[in-house]
């Protein structure tokens, strides 16, 4: 009888009530790890995120947290780091996203931005090392949009996603005397509530500059990550993994 390959191994995935999130812990739960997740407002999500992988056999535990708030953010990894009797794994996944030009940026927009794309990313990250040892994995969820833009008002969107790529390289180098390998996930166009593929002349450009002319699905993001934080990618650290349909081609 097999086992499955993340039996053991404990996790915490920020922002996981909804989207490439949920996806992430459904897919690290039915592969065999304990898995704990943050949410910030989707109690009624994340409860159902909860339920159905306890229906499924496996083990999770929903902690609400704001990533935009250091604080709320330490006291998640902690939480996370008890309830699950240590951390193996942690899943930068908490994002946020707005679109506008540079001169009409919204200040507030700005700071929400920093704040939880790389601020929560660097607070869970910081919190969660000492957790951390030989043979753990961190993965951040960046974007393709690092590395490609293909239409004005995400500039700053961007900068946050390329923070997170200068991030995961720099605490590559850091983390791997230690055992501890670090890489970055960069979604192209996913088919989630927030970026719907049938949402008119948006995605249909969209679809235009991929090779593969379709979106992307969350499960194809997650069986990424589940990899990543698997035994067969111990040799794998500082990357940035494209899952794009060939958008940056």
């Amino acid at each position: 009888m097999s086992t499955a390959p993340l039996t053991g191994r404990r996790a915490l995935v920020t922002g996981g009530s909804r989207g490439i999130g949920a996806e992430t812990v459904r897919r690290l739960t039915a592969d065999g790890a304990a898995v704990a997740f943050t949410y910030s407002a989707s109690a009624a999500e994340a409860d159902k995120v909860v339920a159905e992988v306890t229906a499924n056999g496996g083990k999770t535990v929903a902690i609400q947290a704001d990533s935009g708030d250091p604080a709320q953010v330490v006291a998640a990894v902690e939480q996370a780091a008890t309830e699950l009797g240590g951390l193996d794994v942690l899943v930068n996944n908490a994002a946020v996203a707005h679109g506008a030009l540079v001169d009409d940026f919204p200040a507030e927009q700005f700071d929400r931005l920093v704040a939880v794309n790389i601020g929560g990313m660097f607070w869970a990250t910081r919190t969660a090392v000492k957790h951390l040892g030989e043979g753990s994995r961190i993965i951040n969820i960046g974007s393709i949009n690092a590395d490609r833009i293909p239409t004005a008002g995400f500039s700053v969107y961007g900068m946050t996603k390329g923070a997170v790529a200068s991030f995961t390289r720099g605490l590559a180098r850091e983390l791997g005397p230690r055992g501890i390998t670090v890489n970055n996930v960069q979604p192209g166009p996913i088919d989630t509530d927030a970026n719907p593929d049938n949402g008119g002349d948006f995605p249909e450009g969209l679809k235009k500059l991929m090779p593969l002319g379709r979106y992307g699905h969350v499960n194809d993001v997650a069986a990424i990550v589940s990899f990543l934080a698997g035994p067969e990618s111990g040799f794998v650290t500082g990357a940035n993994w494209n899952v794009d349909g060939g958008f940056t081609v």
